[in-house]
This record gives structure tokens, sequence and C-alpha cells, in this order.
């Protein structure tokens, strides 16, 4: 079986800006603690597992971290949007549990427990002040970075992250699923792909 999705996520957690984890670095929140909770909130704009079409499906992913992302016994969980069909669901749950093999396979070594997963609301929203939202469980807000030149800043090439390149920021809001409750810091936003395939020339390890 095969699946490619892509689109655009945008991501929050408890990390100082900024995160750590894309370097397999030791969290560090303001307050010295050293574990890593957030969520990556995704918009699959075109996608499909075989013959089910993921296209327009909406999805969150819960994390724990406990320490440097190597260190495994991660705790995730996850939300899928209500507006998929149970089809959908069933695809995009074996897709995200690494069971259809892929980059998201290969992180299946470093959890320690699968929290579940839920259905309810789940958004984003783009525009000047870009945002995520995952109802009863999740409202974040996101500022971007920006350089001497006034654009984003950016992250590329990292050991561990969603996208080649994906541009960091600010979050602010709430968050509590799973019994993950963190009050968002660090936020980063990009364009995703991710593929039981490999792209051509992609470093290994990343997500």
């Amino acid at each position: 079986m095969t699946y490619t999705i892509s689109g655009q996520y945008l991501a929050g957690c408890s990390c100082a800006v900024m995160c750590g984890c894309s370097v397999d670095a030791q969290p560090r929140d303001a307050q010295g603690g050293t574990e890593c909770r957030g969520v990556a909130v995704f918009h699959i704009a075109d996608g499909r597992l075989d013959d089910t079409d993921l296209s327009g499906v909406d999805f969150a992913f819960y994390n724990h971290f406990p320490s440097h992302l190597t260190a495994g016994d991660w705790k995730v969980g996850v939300v899928i949007d209500s507006g998929a069909s149970d089809q959908q669901a069933d695809a995009l749950g074996r897709i995200l549990s690494g069971s259809e093999g892929g980059m998201l396979g290969e992180l299946t070594q470093f959890i320690g427990e699968f929290a579940g997963t839920e259905r309810g609301e789940v958004s984003l929203t783009d525009g000047e002040r870009p945002g995520a939202n995952v109802a009863g469980h999740t409202q974040l807000t996101y500022e971007p970075l920006l350089g001497p030149d006034d654009t984003p800043t950016t992250v590329k090439n990292a050991m561990f992250g969603f996208a080649p390149e994906y541009g960091i920021g600010r979050t602010s809001g709430t968050s509590s699923a799973f019994g993950l409750d963190f009050e968002p810091a660090y936020g980063e936003k990009a364009d995703f792909v991710f593929s039981s395939e490999p792209a051509a020339g992609a470093p290994k390890g990343r997500v």
C-alpha cells in the first residue's frame, strides 16, 4: 500500500523559543523544565492512501517528549476532524500509527505510549493571524519571528522536522488533550509532504 499526503501545518509547544527537538536537543521551557509538550495541526490539501481520497481532512497530533527525541518514550495522541468519513479516518489512522511505513513508520521506534485517536472539530486558519483550533482541547495563535529584512525566520534541513524548511515563531493560547496540558510558547508553520516513499535525495532521520 502507498500513501502521500500534503498540505499545511501549524505547531505549538511548551518549549521556549526556539524548540531544540528538531536537532535532538534537550527540551527547555521558560520555567526551566526539560520536556516538550505540544501539538501540530495539519490540513491535508491533497492526499490518498491507495484508493481512499484524504483531500480536505484535518487532524491534530499531540506529543509529550520527556527528553531529547532519540531518548524515546514518547506519548502521542491524535484527533481527526469529525468531518472526515469513517473510511478516511481509518486510512489516516493507519498512516499516523506508522503501520503504512514511510517516514512516519520510522518514528514508531520512539513511541512509548499511544494515547489513542479521537474525533472532533479540527481546523487551521491563515492570514494575518494564523491559528489552529481543536474543539474542546486547543486554541493556538501564531506570530512569526522576523529577520532583518522583515521576512519570516526559517529553519532548514533539520534532523527532525515536519518539512525541509519551516517558519518559526511564537504561539499563544491553551492546550489540553490526552492528559497533556501545556501553555503554548514556541511555534512553527510550513507546507508538508508525507509519503510512504521518501523523496529523492531526502536525508535519513527527517520526519
